[in-house]
């Protein structure tokens, strides 16, 4: 199993959570991030003011997968969520010894759901 931590534009969440839909992954957590890489911040005009942002809001999606769905969920996450432009994001992927449900105690795929 792989829990991919993806880090994506705000405006591809949709698409990015429908394509993971798409393929039987349906158990995730999303959260609203802040962050910086190869972009270094934006430009922002506010009341004819210029302000610098460091920070850049992104949205990040946490979700385990089998080792069978795994290439299908990365492609179609890169699908998804590409524009082609700096800060389209990045996909993290962690192995994961085992997973448990508490409410039954299952173990592995079983507690997975998938």
């Amino acid at each position: 199993m792989k829990l991919l931590t993806i880090i994506i534009r705000p405006e591809k969440l949709s698409s990015v959570t429908a394509a993971l839909h798409s393929i039987g992954i349906s158990g995730m957590t999303i959260s609203d991030v802040r962050g910086q890489g190869i972009q270094k911040g934006t430009r922002t005009l506010y009341r004819g003011i210029e302000y610098q942002t460091d920070f850049i809001l992104k949205n990040k999606i946490e979700t385990v997968v089998s080792d069978d769905l795994f290439e299908e969920a990365v492609e179609a996450v890169i699908e998804a969520a590409r524009t082609g432009q700096i800060g389209d994001g990045k996909i993290f992927v962690t192995d994961v010894a085992d997973v448990i449900r508490i409410r039954t105690g299952e173990h592995g795929q079983a507690a997975l759901g998938q």
